[in-house]
């Protein structure tokens, strides 16, 4: 899988003379001051601009400059008008345009469809600032302000809009954003690479006419490429005719057994070269379920969607063709992935790594949140059905080099104001990916399994944490750093493959307090999500326990759990309130489900189909929670101690048949009914204490230390600062001072809402199955820990992992 060219082969354009700008200009004047008549290219995007690598469009912005374009940034502009979007002037060769780090849409409601008042990625957290559908809008002013002047869309969301897709708000299939936007290109993914051909090529005099097949990009066609060959899979029968793919686990043929033959002697005869053999992905597209076709059909939706996440790995990807009335959207296959070197040159491009000084003292929490944290890695190989990070930056995992990572830290600790000496993250999309890819090139190249380690870990995927356990030693031996922290989550069932790590991790990494995502309890569900069962979890919580112990510190996992997940059942959900109850967490601000569009989750949400397996109009149908009273029933039992629920819980319970669960024994989840239910809820609630987590504020934190002195310590820096690490990769979560939701740069695309709390004392299943709804008995006791005081956590929307 190797580039023609590399990212910085390119010969650079003339307007290199100008050299580096402190900040890319915003303004006319910041241009006067670098002695630019016009700019060469002008980015529009819904953020604040933060010249950080952690923020999409100083990534974007930062790479078009060391190509020697003059690059301008208009954020967040007023778009009642053209007028805003004309302020740099008419850009020489194109518009690129985001909606930012997040999807808008995200960005402005909760997974309710409640409109939100925040926003981490403007100044002061003011919500408002960006449009709804912000790509579309952009787009449409760009055009009005310079009609001739190419528009380039990207970001999470028009990524994930690249073909017709549900939209949750609006609840219908919409078509591709790039009819929508009437953009001239679409590009997908991290955009280094596809983005910077696009930009010489213009600059060479090109027009989007003759760029059609670059990898990474979506255009409006007539028809197909010439000289492709279509495989026709519009309906629900076998995909058309085409060689078939090489065995990805074959490592070669056996020998022939040649004892008892002797060699013959061969005439000699004239060697015919010739070219080798074409691969059958190679110049052949898909041809999917037309829009006009999938937005009446959802068992074609279904069918649709498999077949694009079938179609992600960089190696083997064919191009998809699908039909909006006369015209054609293609997809052409994902950009190759950057190599080591690559990444260097990208996270070592001329940052301030502060917000611009237009923004002067106003506060940008997600800036806030990762202005101390490293990004290690690119993408994740565990394909999670509710994350669109592999729709987004795929699974192949591109790595930065060790010398790389530490330059970065030791620039934080010598230019970021007010740094204490506390590293908040060293992560990515998950904290235990770096340098780990499949151990097989030719099963890496051509392999379309959704998930690398989901129903079980491939024999071929590398598991060795070595490189990672090293950069933590290394980082931690740099002069001025006196704390290295992991606030990336941990992507537990691998980590259990290597013991050592684990040991790395609780002895020298964890603030008091680990983040960890079981998402749900129930085989049911866990089975839709593609998740580990909770054999994993327990593992690995043993695994932690032990070293924390051994390390002289009390420390706990921090769980995060999702409700309404397609696939859950009511029963499914009161097991898992069981669970919490029994493990003696309290959650709080929890969230539902959220479809972002494109993810497998999303599918199944709409269709009621699973897209995990071949799609047919008979069976396959998967149970979906819809309807806002359903839905507010799951997320009151994530919260069983909450009294605002009890009475739902109750009603619930009683048509479920169990109402054995009612009642004020140790078995049960919620009182009875009556005038003392605040009394009731104070008597359950006695002993509990809130769980330190990166919401927390400081002072609260403090004073709910976690055990010890150094543990209280390292949860005061840990949490104070703990990073989301997905800044401009796949649009991701949204920090401190709102609640995280998807987004997607270093990390997670994708933002369902979980709960998440802290447990105390020793896990109470030791060995046993909690007790489940089903077989609760009156008079049994509960699973405790100990007696010793259980902690309650905060749910928050967080980035996918």
């Amino acid at each position: 899988m190797q580039p023609v060219t590399n990212l910085f082969s390119y010969p650079r354009y003339w307007a290199e003379c100008y050299g580096t700008a402190p900040f890319l200009p915003m303004s006319r004047a910041e241009m006067d001051k670098l002695g630019w008549d016009s700019c060469d290219i002008v980015l529009v995007t819904g953020d604040a601009y933060v010249d950080h690598p952690s923020f999409g469009m100083a990534v974007i912005g930062r790479m078009l400059e060391s190509q020697g374009f003059r690059v301008g940034i208009i954020a967040q502009p007023d778009w009642s008008s053209k007028d805003d979007f004309m302020r740099l002037g008419k850009p020489n060769l194109f518009y690129g345009v985001t909606a930012g780090n997040m999807d808008s849409m995200i960005n402005r409601y909760t997974s309710d469809k409640k409109l939100r008042h925040d926003d981490a990625y403007t100044p002061g957290d003011v919500g408002g600032k960006r449009p709804d559908r912000a790509t579309l809008v952009y787009t449409q002013r760009c055009k009005e302000a310079y009609k001739e002047v190419p528009v380039v869309i990207g970001g999470i969301e028009a990524s994930l809009r690249r073909i017709a897709h549900y939209d949750y708000w609006s609840e219908t299939i919409r078509r591709s954003i790039l009819l929508d936007a009437k953009a001239d290109i679409l590009i997908y993914g991290n955009a280094e690479r596809p983005l910077i051909e696009v930009a010489h090529r213009i600059a060479g005099g090109e027009t989007i006419d003759t760029m059609q097949d670059i990898r990474g990009t979506a255009v409006i066609r007539k028809e197909p490429l010439p000289g492709w060959r279509g495989v026709d899979s519009s309906k629900l029968d076998q995909i058309g005719r085409i060689d078939p793919i090489p065995n990805p686990y074959m490592e070669g043929a056996p020998c022939a057994d040649d004892e008892g033959t002797a060699p013959m002697e061969q005439e000699a005869k004239p060697v015919l070269v010739q070219p080798p053999k074409q691969k059958p992905w190679e110049l052949t597209y898909v041809k999917l379920p037309a829009f006009e076709r999938v937005k009446e059909d959802k068992v074609l939706y279904a069918h649709a969607s498999r077949i694009l996440h079938h179609e992600t790995n960089p190696g083997c990807a064919r191009a998809l063709s699908q039909a909006h009335g006369d015209r054609i959207i293609w997809v052409n296959p994902p950009a190759f992935p950057l190599e080591t070197d690559e990444m260097d040159g990208v996270f070592g491009l001329p940052y301030q790594r502060v917000p611009h000084p237009a923004y002067g003292n106003a506060k940008i929490p997600a800036y806030d949140m990762i202005k101390t944290s490293v990004n290690i890695m690119r993408g994740c190989f565990g394909g999670c059905s509710f994350c669109s990070i592999t729709e987004h930056e795929g699974r192949i995992i591109q790595s930065r080099s060790e010398e790389s990572i530490l330059k970065e830290i030791e620039e934080i600790r010598d230019k970021v104001p007010g740094f204490t000496g506390v590293i908040s993250d060293l992560g990515g999309p998950t904290a235990n990916m770096y340098k780990l890819r499949c151990k097989s090139p030719k099963a890496e190249q051509t392999c379309r399994r959704a998930s690398c380690v989901w129903p079980t870990i491939c024999p071929h995927m590398d598991t060795d944490h070595t490189p990672t356990i090293n950069l933590y030693r290394k980082a931690r031996d740099l002069k001025g750093i006196k704390k290295i922290l992991i606030a990336s989550g941990v992507r537990y069932d691998i980590a259990v493959e290597d013991p050592r790590y684990i040991k790395e991790l609780a002895k020298y990494h964890v603030g008091g307090y680990l983040k960890i995502a079981p998402e749900h309890t129930e085989e049911g569900p866990l089975s839709k999500m593609m998740k580990p069962g909770m054999g994993s979890y327990y593992s690995f919580k043993e695994l932690f326990d032990k070293y924390s112990k051994e390390a002289g510190k009390q420390q706990y996992l921090i769980p995060y759990f999702i409700s309404a997940h397609p696939g859950t059942t009511d029963e499914d959900m009161v097991n898992m309130a069981l669970w919490i109850k029994a493990n003696r967490f309290k959650l709080d601000q929890v969230q539902n489900f959220y479809p972002s569009p494109l993810a497998n989750a999303t599918t199944m949400y709409y269709t009621e189909k699973n897209p995990l397996n071949k799609v047919s109009r008979q069976g396959g149908d998967v149970f979906v929670v819809k309807g806002e009273r359903r839905r507010r029933l799951h997320k009151a039992l994530l919260r069983y101690h909450d009294p605002a629920g009890w009475p739902m819980i109750r009603e619930a319970l009683l048509e479920m048949g169990k109402g054995h669960l009612i009642g004020n024994g140790p078995d049960c989840l919620v009182p009875p009914e009556g005038r003392g239910e605040a009394k009731a809820e104070r008597s359950r609630n006695k002993g509990l204490k809130p769980a330190l987590t990166r919401h927390s504020n400081l002072v609260h934190q403090r004073g709910n230390g976690a055990g010890n002195k150094a543990a209280r310590s390292e949860a005061g820096a840990g949490n104070a600062s703990a990073a989301s690490k997905h800044g401009g990769k796949a649009g991701n979560g949204k920090p401190v001072g709102s609640e995280l939701k998807l987004g997607k740069g270093n990390g997670k695309s994708a933002a369902l809402g979980e709960g998440k709390g802290k447990p105390a004392g020793k896990p109470a299943h030791k060995g046993k199955t909690p007790t489940r709804a089903g077989s609760a008995k009156p008079g049994a006791k509960p699973a405790t820990q100990g007696g010793k005081p259980a902690a309650k956590g905060n749910g928050a929307k967080r980035p996918a992992r």
